[in-house]
């Protein structure tokens, strides 16, 4: 992980009109949200594995699946997720869990879930803050 410096930090915004401003520019909301707290990303490449410009937020107001809920930006990050390619061949069912677990999740666990960031992606990162800046502050 490697945290980046941003005006937008600790501003708040209605979530769905943040979401309206960030789509279009390329961002989604993460995966790992909760009622309290989530993530815009824009994925900036996915050769080696996932590397993410990754946007916090936490709700300050309700939660997060709530109409007109306000959220307030925390520090922007890039994230590099990397993974094995393919199916796991050595899928071992679970002690306890119905055999068909084996089937569905065939997936390979992450090599590294908080990868190393390459120095490369930092003028990219760079220039998506100051998009993001302008975007939704100027």
């Amino acid at each position: 992980m490697h945290r980046l410096s941003s005006a937008v930090i600790g501003k708040q915004f209605k979530l769905k009109e943040l979401e309206d401003k960030l789509k279009p520019l390329g961002y989604s909301i993460g995966g790992g949200w909760e009622y309290d707290h989530g993530y815009f990303d824009y994925k900036i490449d996915e050769d080696v594995g996932y590397t993410f410009l990754r946007l916090p937020f936490q709700a300050v107001d309700g939660e997060l699946d709530q109409r007109g809920v306000t959220v307030q930006l925390g520090q922007p990050y890039l994230l590099n997720h990397k993974f094995n390619r393919g199916l796991d061949d050595n899928v071992e069912p679970t002690e306890g869990i119905v055999p068909m677990n084996s089937l569905v999740n065939q997936f390979q666990d992450p090599v590294d879930k908080d990868a190393t960031i390459d120095e490369k992606y930092l003028p990219t990162a760079h220039s998506l803050i100051r998009e993001l800046e302008l975007t939704l502050i100027y």
